[in-house]
């Protein structure tokens, strides 16, 4: 532990992960998907989901890694024998492609923040037209990429007290501040009381399994689950800490900073008369309209913060994905973390320009045949996001259940927590991780693979 490095605190470990949580999928995905799927259904759903389902996931994550005390392969090895360590490595590869186009994401959302308060990129007349422009400038995307991914690996090379846990203590209060400052101006507008009741006053005949299904998939991927990033964390805090009250205090942040974005979102969208339903250009086609809406002054302050926003909750997540790697080199290697560190954050970088220049800029990555002619982007999305999350989940939990055994993970929760053995809580977390998750994830699973590839819904 000593050598590794580790938390200073409990509220460090806490900043840390619910920062990790804590990113492009509550602010980007999550709002696109509640305006998609039904409004204040979708966001009832994704509540039960995360309690019912990813909850005990997420314990069962922290329990794996602290019990260990190493990365994700190691965990799995140390407690599962050499095959369970495969777990840990497909976790680690879900990890290093999420972040080879999360990188390019969280590129776009840096450059519209110096576009919209330095540029004018609010004049623009048709923000679709600028948009789909904007994402195949091959040079412009790779500056502010390459920025974000030097932003990213100069915190993780401080370590985890002296980078990760240092950078989650500022942004994230920072992240909440801005939030909440852009809710407050977002309630004030014309109209606004529309967005409100589509998010929040449910419509249970928008009810569904498509519902069901993508609420669950948001909330496993918004919550960091199935990619050893939480295993990795788990490892660098002590045997007094109470993993399931940290737990629940990760998840509440979360979950608060998913419903916090909604709240700030579709007010503004309302405002305007927009749709809700823009997809995944919600907040870069929809949102920069409302922002110029408000004049040339207010609309580059708020647009300005909103996307500076964004990136704080990128930087978050990324620095989280360039951390599961770079311990499993460190551990496992005994290399250098500087080393490995920026080793990894260039050859990450490399392995995201195909993702880059799938936006229009190459046509082989644009629109790929044997994928329904989707972009190399939309292909690692849902490969290594969609389809592959879930099924670390449900491994993850046939791990615990018939592996490593329910009775060990209450034995590694209850050091920290001496009641909770023999609690309800225990018998719910063994139920939902020996039947229910193994059940549901597989489910997920299945049917995204049939879905994405041959174009068939089982559920």
């Amino acid at each position: 532990m000593a050598n590794r490095g580790g938390f200073s605190s409990r509220i460090g470990f806490i900043m840390a992960a619910a920062g990790s949580a804590v990113g492009l999928g509550n602010i980007w995905k999550f709002p696109y998907e509640v305006g998609e799927n039904g409004g204040a259904v979708f966001l009832l759903v994704y509540l039960i989901c995360t309690v019912v389902i990813c909850f005990p996931i997420m314990i069962g994550e922290i329990a794996i890694g602290r019990k260990a005390q190493k990365d994700a392969y190691g965990s799995y090895k140390s407690l599962g024998g050499r095959r369970w360590g495969l777990l840990g490595l497909f976790g680690i590869l879900c990890g290093v492609m999420i972040l080879s186009f999360y990188n390019v994401v969280a590129g776009w959302a840096f450059g519209y923040f110096l576009e919209i308060s330095f540029g004018d990129l609010l004049n623009t007349a048709d923000f679709k037209l600028f948009f789909g422009e904007y994402v195949g400038m091959i040079w412009d995307n790779l500056f502010f990429s390459v920025c974000f991914m030097i932003i990213t690996a100069f915190i993780v090379v401080k370590g985890v007290s002296g980078g990760i846990e240092r950078a989650s203590k500022i942004l994230m209060p920072m992240l909440f501040a801005i939030l909440v400052g852009l809710i407050i101006y977002s309630l004030t507008l014309d109209n606004a009381m529309e967005g409100i009741k589509f998010y929040l006053l449910p419509d249970f005949s928008k009810l569904n399994l498509e519902t069901i299904y993508s609420a669950l998939g948001q909330a496993f991927f918004s919550l960091s689950l199935g990619m050893g990033a939480l295993i990795t964390y788990g490892s660098y805090i002590d045997k007094k800490q109470n993993i399931i009250t940290s737990a629940a205090m990760i998840s509440v942040m979360d979950v608060s900073v998913a419903f916090l974005a909604g709240l700030l979102i579709f007010p503004l969208v309302f405002s305007q008369g927009q749709a809700p339903t823009e997809g995944p250009g919600l907040v870069f086609v929809a949102l920069p309209g409302v922002f110029n809406s408000m004049g040339p002054i207010i609309g580059k302050v708020v647009g300005g913060g909103f996307f500076l926003l964004l990136c704080f909750a990128a930087l978050t997540s990324t620095i989280s994905l360039l951390e599961v790697p770079v311990a499993y080199l460190v551990d496992t290697k005994k290399l250098p973390r500087k080393a490995v560190v920026w080793l990894l954050a260039t050859l990450i970088f490399v392995v995201g320009l195909p993702s880059m220049l799938s936006q229009g800029a190459v046509d082989m990555f644009s629109s790929m045949s044997f994928y329904g002619g989707k972009s190399f982007l939309d292909f690692v999305s849902e490969v290594f996001s969609d389809i592959s999350l879930p099924l670390g989940g449900c491994l993850m939990s046939i791990f615990i259940a018939y592996r490593w055994k329910t009775q060990s993970l209450s034995e590694e929760i209850s050091s920290g927590n001496e009641n909770y053995k023999g609690s309800f809580l225990e018998k719910v977390i063994n139920l939902v991780i020996m039947y229910i998750a193994p059940i549901l994830l597989g489910l997920i699973f299945i049917n995204t693979v049939f879905s994405k590839f041959f174009g068939i819904e089982i559920i």
